[in-house]
């Protein structure tokens, strides 16, 4: 009787997966309220393995994007891999967001760890550990943490002050510093349409809200809000936190440095993975930067870097074989979560295969290969320059003239558009915005107000692995200015293996500077009209083939909207407080002489 009873009780729990065709997970939910040290209680979901033979390691993911709504994990592709190995699943709402008790702080600043009543993410998730140990059965007392973005970045916080069972941690694509080179700043210039969309995002209600735009196409609303202070005059009202820091906090400050892993991080505690992708339209900066910090204190190898073709959190979502337009020949996001993110975690959490995991894991573009290194960058890179020339032409050759310049005219009422129009709301019905960065940008080559420079094409591969630096000579009739630089593979007029991307141009890396901030982030300075300034920005790391029979070309430009704000042109101490009359026209000049010669420089590696 027992054994038909058990019978029974199986089928009764099979019936609802097999009549809806889909096979019933072999895990069990279980939705809880984990209390912190200062009572404030913190939703979690917990997915147990069901008649599991033997005790289980935690995963753990914190989120301000809600998770009442995560399935099982082995329906989740990003974890499926590691689901199917067996673990216990934790995703839990930090504090003040969706069903979370307290107060959201966006990036919550770390404690002062001599009162030992403060709180920050590190101890919400020093206490979730403690309590799952506690009360979770049939468990091995080790926990791994995981996340892409915001919760890449709380991954971030649980390994700088880590509690003894957390074992490892793999940030994926977390911000490191939001002034110099994640969501809301690049080089000081503010992401204009992100930082606004965002801030509503996460602090007009406790849930995430898409800002009720008028438009479908935004970029009109953008232009036509004018000023940034119209922002709060017109909408927020002075509601909403984070914009209000953006209002106060214009340079790199006290706030920001505080805010930034450049001062949270120190030597590594536990092993880290650090996950990117080269088109990354979110941060691509953080883990690069995230990685490089740990490295400079790892005397124990404990710091790793991987990076692929992917936009932000694609490696978690697609099989990673396009992106856009550009093809991979390789399932590249499977194969991170079979072969990479799968054996980094059984490795760390239950001693299973080899551990050998390379310094340095990345997928180079242009070749579509896979590549290890034992330092990154590698040391065999070289410095190559790649200059600036008459008529529009690129070359590693040294400009020899003792005069050359191109000019354009920069209108800020005429703003570049960064990606073809429409521009959707970012998060909004068909935006297309987690592709930009690989749009063809044909779309603004002839525009007056955009400067080109391509190579004679290559006779042979060019294979840059490593950093890349723009620096600029440059002068304005304005006091001050934006500029845009950005390295392009340009694919041959006719392009058999693929007719549609017959003279495609293929952003490879770009970024964008804020003229005022050329000699010091936190004290800006007005430039003077018609001066030679020089201009290093920093293109970030590639690993990219510039395949013969292409061009590598560069564009310059100086508006980018509404994903950066207009500059003024006109040094105001403060764009957020400027006025529509600040907002004016100026000629900008680019320098390409002996003694001024604008370049790239390239880190190149002969394979």
């Amino acid at each position: 009787m027992k054994i038909i009873f058990l019978w029974l009780n199986s089928l009764f729990l099979l019936l609802p997966g097999l009549l809806s065709g889909q096979i019933p997970s072999p895990y069990e939910r279980r939705d809880v309220l984990i209390p912190m040290r200062d009572g404030v209680r913190l939703n979690t979901v917990i997915y147990t393995l069901r008649n599991s033979k033997e005790p289980l390691p935690f995963l753990l993911t914190r989120t301000p994007y809600g998770v009442n709504e995560t399935e099982s994990p082995d329906r989740i592709p990003y974890v499926k891999d590691m689901a199917d190995d067996g673990y216990i699943f934790v995703y839990q709402d930090i504090r003040g967001r969706y069903k979370s008790e307290g107060a959201f702080e966006m990036q919550r600043f770390t404690r002062n760890k001599k009162d030992p009543k403060a709180i920050d993410e590190s101890t919400d998730t020093y206490d979730t550990i403690d309590w799952l140990l506690a009360n979770i059965p049939n468990n091995t007392k080790k926990v791994g943490m995981y996340g892409i973005s915001y919760a890449g970045w709380t991954s971030v916080m649980g390994a700088i002050d880590p509690h003894p069972a957390l074992m490892t941690v793999s940030e994926q694509a977390s911000p490191s510093d939001m002034f110099l080179g994640d969501d809301f700043h690049h080089n000081g210039a503010f992401r204009l349409s992100y930082g606004f969309e965002y801030a509503f995002m996460e602090e007009a209600t406790k849930q995430d809200s898409l800002f009720p735009f008028p438009n479908y196409d935004i970029y009109d609303w953008y232009l036509k809000l004018g000023p940034l202070s119209n922002v709060n005059k017109l909408y927020f009202k002075d509601k909403l936190p984070t914009w209000n820091d953006f209002v106060k906090h214009p340079n790199y400050d006290s706030f920001w440095q505080k805010q930034s892993l450049i001062s949270r991080i120190d030597r590594p505690k536990i092993p880290i993975m650090n996950v990117a992708g080269w088109w990354d339209q979110e941060d691509f900066y953080g883990p690069l930067k995230a990685y490089q910090l740990w490295e400079k204190q790892d005397q124990a190898h404990k710091n790793f870097l991987v990076a692929g073709p992917w936009n932000h959190g694609g490696w978690g979502r697609s099989d990673g074989r396009t992106l856009g337009n550009i093809q991979f020949d390789t399932a590249t996001a499977v194969t991170f979560r079979k072969e990479i993110q799968a054996p980094w975690f059984a490795y760390y959490l239950k001693g299973k295969g080899a551990g050998n995991f390379a310094e340095a894991v990345t997928f180079q573009t242009g070749s579509n290969t896979w590549k290890r290194y034992e330092t990154w960058p590698p040391k065999e890179a070289m410095t190559r320059n790649l200059y600036f020339q008459a008529n529009g032409k690129l070359s590693f050759d040294a400009p020899g003239t003792a005069s050359g310049s191109d000019a354009y005219i920069s209108d800020p009422a005429q703003p570049i558009p960064y990606r073809t129009r429409p521009i959707e709301a970012t998060y909004g019905p068909g935006s297309r915005w987690r592709t930009w960065l690989t749009e063809d940008q044909r779309f603004v080559h002839d525009r007056p107000d955009v400067l080109s420079w391509e190579t004679d094409v290559l006779q042979e591969d060019v294979t840059v692995t490593g950093e890349v630096w723009a620096k600029l000579f440059a002068a304005t009739t304005g006091s001050d200015a934006d500029w845009v630089v950005k390295l392009i593979d340009e694919y041959p007029a006719q392009y058999p293996q693929q007719p549609t991307m017959s003279g495609y141009q293929l952003m490879i890396t770009n970024d964008v500077f804020r003229g005022r901030f050329r000699n010091s982030f936190e004290k800006p300075e007005a430039i003077q009209p018609n001066k030679i300034e020089t201009y290093t920005i920093d293109l970030h790391t590639i690993n990219h083939v510039f395949k013969k029979g292409h061009k590598m070309m560069v564009q310059l430009q100086s508006t980018w909207f509404p994903i950066i704000d207009r500059n003024p042109q006109k040094f105001v101490p403060n764009i957020f407080d400027a006025k529509e009359s600040d907002y004016q026209k100026a000629t900008h000049t680019i320098f390409r002489s002996a003694t001024s010669p604008s370049h790239l420089e390239l880190s190149v590696v002969k394979e």
